[in-house]
């Protein structure tokens, strides 16, 4: 749920969710690789939680253009055991959640993806990003240790 104002009325106020989306990558990662994790696991979200994306977009020519987020993604940074009790806590709390781990560094195709996660149990999940959606409070707890991407 959003608290929003309608857009043609005077004195507009920013629009503020009730729900929050967040990534956290692991600190150690390389710039591409921050990218790409950020990339592949915000895309599991938009497919599974139809709520999150708005609507489509046209520019003024009419030409028109995929549907985003309705809302912003929050990216965090932190250590390997920052990741590791994020994830125990959005599990805890059963968030929506993606997953990004290292062996995906190595793999070349979604069924092999989906393959390497499937061979290592959840306590044994190397984790490098991790991505939440929820009400803010709780993805707020989930977050908690990890800092603002730079």
């Amino acid at each position: 749920m959003t608290t929003e104002n309608d857009p043609g009325s005077a004195g507009i106020t920013p629009v503020r969710f009730d729900t929050k989306i967040a990534v956290l990558l692991r600190d150690d990662l390389e710039p591409w690789q921050r990218l790409n994790v950020t990339a592949f696991l915000v895309s599991g979200l938009g497919s599974e939680l139809p709520e999150v994306v708005g609507e489509a977009y046209e520019d003024a020519d009419g030409t028109a253009y995929l549907p985003m987020f309705r809302q912003p993604v929050l990216i965090f940074e932190g250590s390997k055991e920052t990741l590791r009790t994020a994830h125990t806590r959005a599990l805890s709390r059963a968030l929506p959640r993606a997953l990004f781990t290292s062996d995906l560094f190595t793999t070349g195709n979604d069924r092999d993806n989906r393959a390497a996660v499937r061979a290592v149990g959840t306590a044994d999940l190397d984790l490098v990003g991790l991505a939440v959606y929820g009400p803010r409070n709780a993805v707020d707890k989930v977050m908690k240790g990890a800092r603002m991407h730079p």
